[in-house]
């Protein structure tokens, strides 16, 4: 049995974790909004048409904000067309996604449902086919009390209060010559700064998130993040990171290094973030919004036979594996490992479209995803400590990468600390140990794992609890020393508690 060990020391902090981290994303793409978070007429539905049976489940997810309403949808939204009388809301054509939409769902519903799932809104704005005037326009519609044209057409919408939204993306993918409205990184990186300082002449106390690239084998990526950061760096106070990971060799072992990829995208992007800082005398970092990250390829060949300009059709419906929860939890444990410069995540997406949460007109279910996230986001708060660890290797495209990943959090305000691991080996056991003795007093409360024999299982609403997490009792604790067993192809969140 291979051996494993993790090694913490207790004043050796790395950040408070930034509850943001934990964020989700709803894009008008497929069933997200319609059908999904949305549905009139739904025996689930409440008087504005949202889903109860999913708000219920998206509460017990616990995500602070959510990135709305793309993605690459917003390069070509007009915003103005989703606020006022629905009646009189016209339907569009949406080139990102080749589709209708109609409208019914705009920004005020949404302000209305993020109040039902007690998440605060991160709006992305057009910088795409529209720009500075635009981005001037919806903050004044959203921020300002009244008095002004848009303030008071918010309020002539039926909304007296100001929705004060304080985190704003400029733009979405700006890099990919995919997107509408695609830019170099100068033209970007001017328009970003442009937008910016107008929208702050609207609200000085909003924080705002420039686009980087949108994964780590763009080709003109670095330079991009150099270019426009140096154009807006005085404007902006994150810089995004998207990033999506499928198995489409079929080889899972090395599916599950990519957390090192991942890992490596954002020492990078530190690296990128700190020469401009530095370059301009800066005094303040340019922190990181990994503001789309998941695991996308199951949907892509069923996708090619969607008919164009339909309306909400079932588009990107990843089903999840156990696999792919796998590698979320390592995604997250790698995110927190960063959690010094990495303030904000986004989870892509939260419902039907490669969602941990899928939906039909008899209810809605938790994906294999579904799982990892909900343990980390809750259970994960507090501050980082400093997590070295030690175990055997495997070969991968990165390099050599550790059959284990882990993070400890010590949570001061609840006498706790929480492990989560991940025993990425698909054919051994980890023997696993920790010595915790700089927390005398504290106890082994809980040890929960999500673990599977079949790494292609996956739930479906006739079998919603094909994997879930359990009880475990493979490790101990005693005189302060932590060792026990992690079992093959498993994730683990691991508890101390203050007795």
């Amino acid at each position: 049995m291979k051996k494993a060990s993790i090694m913490i020391d207790k004043h050796f902090i790395l950040s408070e974790i930034d509850q943001r981290i934990y964020g989700s994303f709803v894009e008008h793409l497929g069933r997200c909004v319609y059908e999904g978070i949305y549905q009139p007429g739904h025996p689930a539905a409440d008087e504005n048409g949202l889903r109860q049976d999913v708000a219920q489940l998206i509460r017990e997810l616990n995500v602070p904000i959510t990135r709305y309403p793309g993605g690459n949808f917003v390069s070509g939204y007009k915003w103005e067309d989703s606020v006022g009388p629905k009646q009189e809301r016209p339907n569009k054509i949406d080139l990102a996604w080749r589709v209708v939409e109609s409208n019914q769902f705009g920004l005020n519903e949404f302000m209305e449902w993020t109040k039902t799932v007690n998440t605060q809104p991160m709006m992305a704005v057009n910088l795409g086919t529209r720009g500075i005037e635009a981005a001037k326009n919806i903050i004044e519609y959203t921020n300002l009390k009244k008095g002004s044209y848009y303030s008071d057409l918010r309020r002539q919408h039926g909304v007296v209060e100001p929705h004060d939204i304080k985190l704003w993306c400029l733009g979405n993918e700006m890099d990919g010559p995919w997107q509408e409205g695609h830019k170099t990184a100068l033209e970007y990186g001017r328009l970003a700064e442009e937008a910016g300082k107008a929208m702050r002449m609207v609200d000085p106390d909003i924080e705002t998130v420039a686009c980087g690239s949108s994964n780590l084998d763009m080709p003109t990526f670095a330079f991009w993040e150099d270019t426009v950061l140096n154009q807006c760096y005085d404007q902006v106070d994150y810089i995004s990171m998207h990033q999506y990971y499928g198995n489409h060799d079929g080889n899972s072992q090395q599916y599950l290094a990519n957390s090192d990829g991942m890992d490596q995208f954002i020492r990078e992007v530190i690296a990128i973030c700190d020469a401009v800082k530095a370059k301009r005398r800066g005094k303040k970092n340019i922190n990181i919004s990994f503001d789309e990250w998941n695991v996308w390829y199951h949907s892509n060949e069923q996708d090619k036979q969607i008919e164009p300009w339909s309306q909400h059709p079932h588009q990107l419906e990843d089903v999840y594996n156990f696999e792919d929860a796998l590698l979320v939890a390592s995604m997250m444990i790698t995110m927190l490992r960063h959690a010094d410069r990495v303030k904000i995540g986004c989870l892509a997406q939260l419902v039907n479209v490669i969602a941990p949460i899928m939906t039909s007109d008899t209810g809605a279910w938790k994906q294999t995803i579904f799982y990892p996230f909900e343990m980390i986001s809750n259970q994960g708060r507090g501050h980082v400590l400093h997590t070295q660890t030690k175990a055997p290797t495997f070969a991968s495209r990165y390099g050599d990468s550790s059959y284990l990943d882990a993070v400890v959090i010590e949570n001061d305000n609840e006498d706790l600390l929480t492990i989560f691991a991940v025993n990425k080996d698909l054919t051994d056991d980890l023997e696993l140990t920790c010595d915790f003795r700089q927390y005398e007093g504290y106890l082994l409360a809980k040890h929960t794992i999500l673990h599977h024999d079949n790494l292609k299982a996956v739930n479906t609403e006739g079998a919603p609890a094909t994997v879930v997490p359990t009880a475990s009792t493979s490790v101990t604790f005693e005189n302060g020393h932590l060792s026990g067993i992690l079992e093959k192809q498993s994730f683990h969140m691991i508890q101390l508690k203050k007795g």
